[in-house]
């Protein structure tokens, strides 16, 4: 048995047994897949896929459990490489983040320039998406350090470490009636056409939940992913719009009014992701000190070997 092997199967897996799409994404014959495939399971003499003629239908049991070390081989695989790059290459390399819009516009930017002046070969690539992608690709170790909101959590394979909170905010133009209010509530919200994120962003979710909770229905006028578009829509006058708080107080909008809606909407909490057990370089653990106080290399650390119940933030 070989590397080649696993990553075919491995690949075979991800791309729903479709031995073309995983031959495509592997850079090899169809044919060559299959037969490395074959040989596996003949040399492990168990059928790691079920086949209907040439076709594979599904992942047999003892296929599973091949699949589950697979993914512990090639994740330590991926860590001997990077054991390499950081002894060969202490202060120099690609650092790959994942994350969405909001973070990559309004976070980011100060953490990766003061990076980049403690490690100046360091290269950064942002890879942005839902969180759902983020947390693919933390996975699949096209990047090494996820950001987002939503959704990290909810994967067994992640590790994940609360970053910082912030709450929603309103933003309408400055002669709208809400603009003079106190206190805003959500029945005078749900009366106002609503521009806000789409549904797997930044929050939304605790949005929708407020609302249902006071059984309203919030007339939703638009929906995007990218809080710059909230706010031009929002000043032509289409409606008013809710915010992640970073959107205007790290780029402020002196044509804009701004009210706090957190008393409305909750407490966010914007969390990092790490693929569980992985090998990070020095200047992975200084860039995730560099966006918050809350985290420590020895906090990640422990938090990669397992220790996820015996620490405090």
């Amino acid at each position: 048995m070989n590397l080649h092997q696993f990553r075919f199967v491995q690949e075979a897996a991800r791309r729903n047994l479709n031995l073309t799409e995983a031959a495509k994404a592997l850079h090899t014959s169809q044919p060559g897949v299959s037969k490395a495939i074959i040989e596996l399971e003949e040399e492990l003499g168990v059928e790691i896929f079920a086949r209907h003629g040439k076709r594979l239908k599904r992942i047999t049991e003892p296929g599973q459990h091949v699949l589950k070390s697979i993914e512990l081989i090639m994740r330590e695989v991926g860590n001997l490489r990077r054991i390499g790059e950081q002894f060969s290459a202490q202060d120099s390399g690609t650092l790959s983040i994942a994350t969405t819009h909001t973070q990559a516009r309004y976070v980011l930017p100060v953490p990766v320039a003061r990076l980049r002046e403690a490690y100046p070969k360091v290269n950064v690539s942002l890879h942005q998406g839902a969180p759902d992608q983020v947390a693919r690709m933390v996975l699949d170790e096209v990047a090494e350090i996820g950001i987002a909101t939503e959704s990290l959590s909810d994967y067994a394979d992640l590790v994940t470490l609360p970053c910082y909170e912030w709450q929603h905010v309103l933003v309408l133009p400055p002669e709208h009636p809400l603009a003079a209010k106190e206190r805003i509530s959500l029945e005078d919200i749900a009366q106002e056409p609503i521009i806000t994120y789409h549904p797997s962003f930044t929050g939304r979710t605790r949005v929708d939940n407020a609302f249902a909770h006071k059984k309203l229905q919030p007339r939703i006028a638009l929906e995007a992913i990218d809080s710059d578009v909230i706010k031009t829509y929002v000043r032509l006058g289409l409606g008013v719009g809710i915010v992640a708080e970073m959107a205007v107080r790290d780029d402020p909008v002196a044509d804009l009014a701004v009210r706090p809606v957190g008393h409305l909407f909750g407490q966010n909490v914007a969390r990092v992701a790490f693929k569980r057990s992985a090998y990070l370089r020095n200047f992975v653990f200084k860039f995730a000190e560099l966006l918050s106080d809350r985290l420590s290399r020895e906090l990640i650390a422990k938090a990669l070997n397992g220790h996820v119940n015996d620490y405090e933030l």
